[in-house]
């Protein structure tokens, strides 16, 4: 029988809940550096997440939520600045630890190391914000544990769409039957399952109420021996927390 042979983990949200008090702050700091009174509330944020991508979420804001601002065609140039200005102040906020990453990242990350088991990430936020997460919240140096880092906007559609998840398997050069996903969201699922991985999804405060069919295992959180997960929905085997042994249990079930 074939073995477990990668994990691939989309980052925010999954690894760290970095949207609200990390990629939200950072918008607003950037906007208000720029002279705007754009300010992205808790719950504002929360509607513009069914954009992924930042640049593209700024253009959602002023399609849907903003149309009284003037745009040309300078606006992509402004929008593309913004960003630059952001992932500088969520640098920032990473830097200063005010980041942390979600309960049973760092000891899974760790035991798969310790077992051999490739490692590669697929997301929508970009390259520079996967690196400064991984070297202020895991430890210094460990972007290197990830083989590939499938990120931004190196494929040209994003998420909800499978390109990302297709492009990490093909760098891995592996197929989708030889590893497991890790998602938070209903855009990250379909994107995963689009590329036909096992999903494994923990939740969040932005997508509890998101339609997860298909999850192999919907939790609120990785969970840690001492403080264990909550199954929403599919088989945990009897486990309270993820680890190898649970994860080669998911691998194995062929439904």
């Amino acid at each position: 029988m074939s073995s477990l042979q990668a994990l691939i983990f989309d980052v925010d949200g999954t690894l760290s809940d970095t949207e609200r008090d990390g990629h939200r702050v950072a918008f607003n700091q950037a906007f208000e550096d720029a002279g705007l009174d754009w300010n992205w509330s808790v719950e504002l944020y929360g509607e513009l997440l069914a954009v992924t991508g930042g640049k593209e979420r700024m253009a959602y804001y002023l399609e849907k939520f903003n149309t009284d601002f003037p745009t040309d065609d300078k606006t992509p140039l402004m929008i593309k600045e913004l960003h630059a200005s952001k992932t500088v102040h969520y640098t920032e906020l990473l830097s200063s630890g005010a980041i942390p990453l979600r309960p049973g990242v760092k000891r899974l990350i760790n035991e798969a190391r310790e077992n051999n088991l490739r490692m590669a990430i697929s997301t929508t936020t970009t390259p520079a914000n996967v690196t400064a997460l991984l070297e202020h919240a895991l430890e210094k140096g460990s972007t290197k544990w990830f083989e590939v880092i499938a990120a931004g906007d190196i494929v040209p559609a994003k998420k909800p769409a499978a390109d990302i998840y297709v492009w990490a398997l093909n760098e891995l050069k592996l197929n989708a039957a030889d590893c497991l996903a890790f998602e938070d969201s209903e855009n990250g699922i379909k994107s995963s399952l689009g590329a036909n991985l096992k999903t494994i999804i923990t939740i969040n405060d932005y997508t509890k109420d998101h339609d997860f069919t298909g999850a192999s295992l919907v939790l609120d959180q990785m969970g840690e021996p001492d403080n264990g997960f909550t199954a929403l929905a599919g088989n945990n085997y009897g486990a309270h927390f993820i680890n190898l042994e649970l994860l080669n249990k998911i691998y194995t079930n062929k439904i």
